[in-house]
């Protein structure tokens, strides 16, 4: 996706990562409004970072590409280009996914 998107301060913004919603068999699939929010994704932008009461700019602690996990009713959820992607801030990330 080409992301005409630039985060300010210290925002992200995350494509959520869809898991597999059928169960054994492929019998049943549930419906959009039974399934949970992802709660996991990868980062497809990042902001500068904030600026602290000195004006200095504290550096993000995640980067472009990391999976990360973030708070279940965290950011603010747009569509681009038919995609829904979330604008988050880095505290509302909870961890970095290694893989």
């Amino acid at each position: 996706m080409t992301l005409k998107l630039r985060p300010l301060a210290d925002r992200v913004v995350v494509e959520p990562i869809e898991r597999e919603e059928t169960f054994a068999g492929g019998a049943l699939v549930l419906p959009e409004t039974a399934k949970e929010k992802p709660q996991q994704g990868e980062i497809i932008a990042v902001g500068p970072g904030r600026v602290d009461d000195d004006g200095k700019r504290i550096a993000m602690d995640v980067k472009l590409g990391d999976k990360v996990l973030f708070a279940k009713y965290a950011g603010t959820e747009i569509k681009i280009e038919d995609k829904k992607v979330l604008i988050l801030k880095e505290s509302d990330i909870l961890a970095v996914v290694e893989e």
